[in-house]
Parts: C-alpha cells; structure tokens; sequence
C-alpha cells in the first residue's frame, strides 16, 4: 500500500541584489542584526540610521573563520530564543562571508525557516557570499560541511562599507572576482587586467559585473547540482589550503588565490589551458598581493583530504579546473596520479 504526497510545485525564490547606498527601511516585526566586534565598532551606527523595526536587536559573535562553528550558531540561537523570536521575525547578515554563512544557517533552521537579508560589508561577501543563498559552518572535518541552501529576502551591497576595508580583506575579494572571470566571462578578465579597482566607479562595476554572472549561473543552478558547482573553481585546494592551516594564515580569499593557481597547473597538465594563460591569471592575482604559492608538506595527505569536499564523493574527487580564460568544466574523473604529480611541484615552494 503507498500514499502518495503531492508536493511537486513551483517555489518563487527570486529577489533583489541593491548595489548602491542603503535607503531607510522600516520593519513592523522583531529583527536581530548578527554582528562582529569590528564590523559593530566602525559601521553599526550608520546601519543604525538607516533601519528601525517593532523590535530590534543586536547579536555580536567572534570575528574570525575559526569561530564559524557550532558554538557561534548556539550563541545565536540561544539570543533568538530568550527574545522569543517567531516564523515572521527576520535576521540581518552584518558582516562578511563568515557572519552571513552562519546567519543564513541559522535562519534557515530556526523553527524550520525564518526570513533573512544579506548587508555584506567586505568586498568578497558583496561579490560572492552573500550571493546565492548558500549558508553554513565548518568543523573538524573542513570547511562549510555544516549547511543548507536558504536564500535571502534581499541583499544590499553598499559600496560605502569598504572604506574601511583593510587591504589584504580587499585583494581577498579580488581573487572571488577573477573566480568569476576566469570560469565564466573571457570579456570581464580582461577588463580587471587593466582596471584601476581602486577607482571607486571602477570598483562598483566590477562589482556589479561579478555578482551578475554569479546571478546567472546560481539561477540556472540554484541547488548545485552541475553548472554551479563550476563557482568552486580554486575552492577545492583553497579549503584543503584552509584546513591544513587551521584558517589562521590564509583568509578565504587567499587560499582560494592559491587553489586557482593549482587547479590551473592541473588544466595545463591536462591540455586545458594554455601556460600563458594560466601566467596571465597569476599575474593578475599577484596584482592585488594574492599568495600564489604553497609549499604541500605531504601530496598524498593533501590529496586525500580532497574526499571531504561537498562535491566528491566516497571512490571520486570532483575537480573543477579552467578551460582556457572564459571557460570552465566539472570532471570526477581525473587519474590520482596526474593530480598527485602536479602537487609534487608545489612541495617545493
């Protein structure tokens, strides 16, 4: 005997990435603004002067990747509960990527689903993190193992926040913005070879150029079950880079500079791309100071930890590696030695 439950429909999931100055807003409910420390001391008040709501809180976590983890979701969690939060209370995402990984998380198990918005406030959470509604926290295990897709009501890019911005966090969202270019818009690259991004006009349509090709592909591919996957370019080694340096030395960006940087190497190996291609894209990251190198202690330990990427799986690594500038392909079907070779030439960094 079965009973079949008719869930198939259509979810609407759209919504707006604003790329400007923050308009006022109002909100008739309960809503916590999740914060860090930095972020709170220098930008809080003028958030503060643009939003109000019927009740409003602030809850601040550590600043750091390493605190992306289960206790900074129980903080959170237990805040929302002893201000008795509801299904039609909101969260808002003040910070960068990790903030708005975990706030994302949160609001996507807090009673099974509550509203949320992105206000990214360094460059690699506007281009990318905020974008997507990709959420969750790392553990012992890697990076963002922890997680849920749970999209935001709204995301709101100011590009006033990244005054600020210290100038490693700024080349770190650089190296998510070639990610971009690389895999998906040959056009888009060469404009950032010759770009001026500390030119603020420049900046803001680099930035709008980044988060429209990400829109794309994640609206073609909302859940990752093939083209997006294709946005871990330099991920794949970038965690491994990340894990094995307990996220203390490298900052996301970074390590992802570095992992581009090998998934090309592999792609030359391969026939993919050209080496001078793969120069071009490296002189492109060492532009803005990106670390290109890393000197693998043990390949067979770093090849291995590759099964804790999201995207493998038990007998197979995904691996997703350039073809040539402007393209980009997904293959779980690379031969362990090929890969192994090509990390053999980074143990000598």
């Amino acid at each position: 005997m079965q009973v079949n439950i008719p869930l198939r429909k259509t979810v609407d999931n759209s919504y707006d990435i604003t790329i400007d100055a923050m308009p006022k807003m109002h909100f008739h409910k309960k809503v916590a603004i999740v914060t860090n420390p930095k972020v709170a001391g220098l930008h809080l008040g003028y958030l503060l002067s643009k939003i109000s709501a019927k009740e409003l809180f602030i809850i601040t976590v550590p600043d750091g990747e390493e605190y992306k983890n289960q206790a900074s979701v129980d903080l959170i969690l237990e805040s929302l509960f002893n201000h008795r939060f509801n299904r039609k209370s909101m969260l808002i995402a003040f910070g960068g990527g990790v903030i708005g990984d975990m706030t994302g998380y949160v609001a996507s198990i807090y009673q099974r689903g509550i509203e949320f918005m992105q206000i990214p406030t360094t460059l690699l959470s506007q281009v990318d993190a905020s974008v997507g509604g990709k959420t969750g926290m790392n553990n012992a295990y890697g990076k963002n193992l922890i997680g849920a897709f749970h999209q935001p009501n709204a995301v709101n890019i100011d590009p006033h926040f990244l005054d600020t911005l210290p100038k490693r966090e700024f080349a770190a969202g650089v190296a998510e913005i070639v990610k971009m270019a690389v895999t998906f818009n040959k056009d888009f690259f060469e404009f950032l070879e010759t770009a001026d991004l500390s030119d603020k006009q420049v900046l803001q349509e680099a930035i709008k150029e980044a988060v429209k090709t990400k829109a794309g592909v994640v609206a073609k591919d909302e859940k990752e079950h093939g083209l997006r996957a294709a946005l871990n370019y330099g991920h794949t080694f970038g965690h491994v880079v990340e894990n094995e340096t307990n996220y203390k030395t490298y900052l996301h960006g970074e390590a992802v500079a570095i992992g581009m940087v090998m998934a090309n190497a592999v792609a030359v190996k391969m026939g993919l791309m050209q080496d001078e291609e793969a120069s071009r894209v490296e002189k492109l990251l060492q532009k803005y100071n990106l670390p290109t190198t890393y000197k693998i202690e043990d390949t067979e330990t770093f090849y291995e930890a590759f099964f804790l990427d999201k995207k493998s799986s038990d007998a197979s690594v995904t691996f997703i590696l350039p073809k040539g500038i402007g393209g980009v392909t997904i293959t779980d079907e690379l031969d362990k030695d090929l890969v192994i070779s090509v990390l053999d030439t980074f143990g000598d960094c």
